[in-house]
């Protein structure tokens, strides 16, 4: 049941039972005051009979004795008055079994009308003792009729008392049972109205209480779930099944994570592994050269650089290095590189010391000037011309430019390189390159490295050389990954 249809009903409900209480009470009340009234009318219209009756005698009195004209007009309003209260006996029902004492009083007020309306009818006659004998006559009556009336509201009390007994006990009953009736309607409106907010409230406090274990980390805690299909319910099963769908996310995210990482360890290890032997054999064959023609110092700094270059290939690919070792890295690469092309190249290095402390990928710049070497001046006899400039940009970001005067690449070659940025599998390799580690793998580690938030542009015309050129955050090793 909804919380909307349970509200509709219950509260209805009490206020319906609260309703038939309080009618109860008041219909017992009506009853006690109807009886009370009945008998109260019967005596009180007794008592304003002789009441009406005695003024008449009093007014009369003055006007016979006092000869009081003005007493005449309020003789015949109370003569009126008890012909008015004549007529209402005429509606009162038999006292007890027998009419007599009713009828009689009837009569002798009926006498008595008649005497009055006698002596009205002797006002200015010349005979004043007949006059006075009709008074005396009426007066006599009065006495009769206030009489008769205390005699009747005696017998009234007398009939009425069983009554009046009755309905005191009835009336004692009906409160007796209407504050049962109270009481019990009280204590089931409580509990009813217990159970109604607790049936509302508690799952919403159980509701409460596993939003804030969540909002701990605890993923685990599950809302408590019931077979109703009221509104809670329903709210319920709802943030269950999204704690399931988040619970199911996080293990999708925890699941990708751990693939992105054992892809790149992997990758690491193969690029670890992938030394290319065509350098390996040009190398040492220029050292064997060497040592033939000129002797054993620059034979000594070849095998030197060598053995630097390699070991700085296997041993730290898999970390994030300071700029200043990318650049001396570069060095030992371009001592190499000068002992197999002697004068056919020229190295130009300008690097502003204040960026050399910045974090970049291992294996950044040799790459790069591998392939500027490979693929731009490894065929020119004379004039070939690599520079490498690193500097602080006025942003506060490494700016890093690899410039040659080779051969250059196509619009489409460029655009290649470009768009290997957001390949899902960078391509390792290529021919000549030492290390096997591609164009496309670096820019794509810096993506990683950076959170895409480096720059790369490469600007190459063909027969006119090409200029590869970094914007990187510069990132302090604190900073790094």
């Amino acid at each position: 049941m909804s919380i909307r249809r349970k509200l509709f009903l219950f509260i209805p409900l009490l206020v319906l039972l609260m309703s038939s209480v309080s009618f109860l009470l008041f219909e017992s009340g009506k009853n006690v005051q109807e009886s009370y009234h009945l008998m109260m009318k019967r005596i009180l219209l007794y008592k304003e009979v002789s009441y009406e009756v005695g003024e008449i005698m009093r007014a009369m009195n003055r006007f016979i004795m006092q000869v009081d004209t003005e007493s005449l007009p309020e003789v015949e309003r109370h003569l009126n008055a008890v012909r008015t209260l004549r007529a209402d006996l005429d509606g009162l029902e038999t006292i007890g079994g027998s009419a007599l004492p009713l009828v009689n009083y009837r009569n002798i007020v009926n006498t008595f009308l008649e005497q009055a309306e006698d002596m009205i009818d002797q006002i200015g006659g010349e005979d004043s003792g007949t006059m006075a004998g009709k008074y005396i006559e009426a007066e006599q009556t009065q006495r009769f009729i206030r009489e008769e009336a205390q005699e009747l509201v005696d017998l009234e009390l007398e009939q009425y008392k069983p009554i009046y007994e009755d309905m005191m006990y009835a009336t004692d009953k009906l409160n007796r049972l209407g504050i049962m009736l109270v009481v019990t309607a009280a204590v089931f409106s409580i509990l009813l109205a217990i159970w109604l907010s607790s049936s509302i409230t508690g799952p919403i406090r159980r509701l409460v209480a596993t939003a804030k274990q969540i909002s701990k980390g605890r993923m685990d805690t599950k809302a408590p779930e019931s077979d109703r299909y009221d509104e809670i319910s329903i709210l319920c099963r709802a943030f269950n099944g999204m704690i399931d769908n988040i619970q199911q996310l996080m293990a999708e995210n925890i699941n990708n994570l751990e693939k992105d990482r054992l892809v790149k360890e992997l990758e690491l290890k193969t690029l670890q592994s992938q030394i290319n032997p065509h350098f390996l054999f040009n190398t040492l064959n220029s050292i064997s050269k060497l040592a033939y023609i000129e002797g054993a110092p620059k034979t000594s700094d070849l095998a030197v650089s060598v053995s630097r270059l390699l070991r700085y290939n296997l041993q730290k690919l898999d970390q994030a290095v300071p700029l200043r070792e990318e650049v001396e890295h570069v060095g030992e690469y371009m001592n190499i590189q000068k002992a197999r092309f002697r004068d056919r190249i020229k190295f130009e290095l300008d690097v502003d010391e204040r960026v050399l402390d910045g974090m970049v990928p291992c294996l950044t710049l040799q790459p790069i000037l591998e392939n500027a070497f490979v693929h731009g001046i490894e065929q020119m006899e004379e004039g070939a011309v690599l520079q490498l400039a690193i500097r602080l940009s006025e942003q506060g970001d490494v700016e890093i430019e690899i410039r040659d005067n080779g051969a250059g690449m196509s619009r489409e070659t460029v655009e290649r390189l470009l768009r290997s940025v957001r390949e899902e599998a960078p391509r390792f390799g290529g021919k000549g390159h030492s290390t096997g580690l591609g164009t496309h793998n670096v820019f794509k580690r810096l993506h990683l490295f950076f959170d895409g938030r480096q720059r790369i542009d490469i600007d190459s015309t063909e027969g006119a050389g090409t200029t590869v050129k970094f914007t990187l955050p510069y990132r302090t090793p604190a900073m790094a990954p």
